[in-house]
């Protein structure tokens, strides 16, 4: 009998076996060799389904408590996916003609790559955030201008199907207004009037074929503004992220005869290379330009704080992000001037005017001092520093003040040893009317003027009278 009953022992393993690979639950319990070896053969197909790769145990022992964590393992522990890398823009930043490379320098500084000097201006990299901290930041460019196409123009519909090509509708579409402007250098477009109109009318039918309408044309407040560029055989079209010139900081409401604009009275300090810790007179202030700008970059204020841009205008513009830029800026602003900064003008009129700006750009009095003076009189007010100053001359100089510059000069070969002079002119004779040698000239355009910065340093003995 026992013979007999053992094949129908295997038969019902078999059976169990080809069921379900797993053990039942109420199978009889088993002793001996026998049950040692069935259930080690249980254990290793249970192995195999769970851990292919792992070797099987000579002995049957308890599974381990870390087993299934072992086998979740390549799930519970994937390589996180790789962030989103901000979309990086070629940028092109104008500037007055004269201090591009005052310009590379700053925006070397701000931290922008493959900064690139070009004919007033210069071209840089930069992502959406940079963009925006270029506007803030920047005291020279006149306007940060966003590549979004170029390609090739032999003929004005070429700039039309450029326009018709480019994603518009990312940063603005018919709830906004529009401006467009055109600017050349040796472009065979015989009329840019006409090429304006083309990249106008590009945009305008991208937006309605893709939104079902069109912007309005605005030249005077427009929410977003193209620029429009034109060489010998290719068109470029920039977005504004500007909106008004980056040289209105929004604080300068009052004007003299003949103002530099701040960009350029900020080009004029750089290339001066002058110390914001060292003391800053300017003999001629009329209303203030170059003092405020001076304060702001010796206070490490942003440009840009107090006035609205372009891209705050556009579609997608996240206004929480911005806050956050300015709020970081403001912390690195200084609570006072380590030095005095200090104002001459004849005009009593003009030191108004520059008293009122000081209090718009939010600058104190024991900022800037503003004094009623005269040029060829006013002591130094310190024993060394810069005298950085913007004289008359052309038109605002009068035929009985010829003699202005001797005065002046012999004031400062007199009293002014151990100062930086910088002076910006359109007359280019100006050093053989003061005397003096200069060690340095720098073309600039103040407007469309053609004038110099003369840099002369004045050496204690070295002007004496023989």
């Amino acid at each position: 009998m026992t013979d007999s009953s053992k094949p129908r022992k295997i038969l019902a393993i078999k059976k169990a076996t080809t069921e379900s690979p797993e053990i039942p639950a109420e199978r009889r319990q088993r002793a001996g060799g026998r049950a040692r070896q069935v259930a080690q053969q249980d254990r290793a197909r249970s192995q195999q389904r769970t851990a292919p790769t792992h070797e099987v145990p000579a002995e049957p022992v308890a599974p381990r408590a870390e087993t299934r964590h072992e086998t979740m393992a390549p799930r519970v522990h994937r390589r996180p996916r790789p962030a989103a890398q901000p979309e990086i823009f070629p940028v092109f930043a104008p500037c007055p003609q004269g201090i591009e490379e005052a310009l590379a320098a700053e925006l070397q500084a701000l931290g922008f790559d493959q900064v690139q000097i070009a004919r007033a201006g210069c071209h840089f990299m930069a992502d959406w955030t940079g963009i925006e901290r270029a506007n803030l930041y920047s005291r020279l460019a006149t306007r940060i201008l966003v590549q979004v196409a170029h390609g090739p123009a032999h003929h004005e519909d070429d700039i039309l199907d450029l326009a018709y090509q480019t994603p518009w509708e990312r940063w603005f579409g018919a709830e906004h207004s529009l401006r467009v402007d055109t600017s050349a250098i040796r472009s065979p477009m015989k009329s840019l009037q006409y090429c304006n109109l083309r990249a106008k009318d590009g945009i305008c039918d991208r937006l309605r074929d893709r939104e079902g309408a069109r912007p309005d044309i605005d030249t005077v407040r427009p929410d977003a503004r193209v620029h429009l560029f034109l060489s010998e055989d290719t068109a470029t079209l920039y977005l504004d992220t500007s909106g008004e010139s980056l040289f209105k900081r929004g604080w300068r409401l009052d004007k003299g005869s003949a103002p530099l604009r701040e960009n350029l009275a900020a080009g004029l300090l750089a290339l001066s290379g002058w110390d914001p810790s060292q003391p800053l007179l300017d003999p001629f202030c009329g209303s203030g330009t170059i003092l405020i700008e001076a304060a702001w970059i010796a206070l490490g204020v942003p440009a840009g704080i107090w006035r609205p841009f372009g891209f705050e205008r556009l579609r997608d513009h996240d206004a929480r992000h911005w806050h956050d830029i300015k709020d970081e800026a403001r912390t690195h602003i200084a609570p006072q001037l380590e030095r005095p900064l200090v104002g001459y003008d004849l005009d009593p009129q003009a030191i108004e005017a520059a008293q009122r700006n000081t209090a718009r750009a939010w600058l104190t009095t024991d900022s800037i001092r503003f004094e009623v003076g005269d040029a060829r009189q006013v002591p130094p007010p310190a024993e060394s520093g810069w005298l950085i100053t913007n004289p008359p001359y052309g038109e605002r100089m009068a035929a009985d003040e010829a003699g202005l510059w001797r005065a002046w000069s012999e004031n400062l070969k007199r009293n002014y040893s151990g100062w930086e002079i910088s002076i910006i002119s359109s007359d280019l004779d100006l050093p053989q009317l003061l005397r003096l040698k200069p060690k340095r000239r720098y073309p600039l355009y103040n407007g469309s003027l053609d004038c110099r910065m003369f840099s002369f340093e004045m050496v204690k003995a070295s002007y004496r009278k023989p």
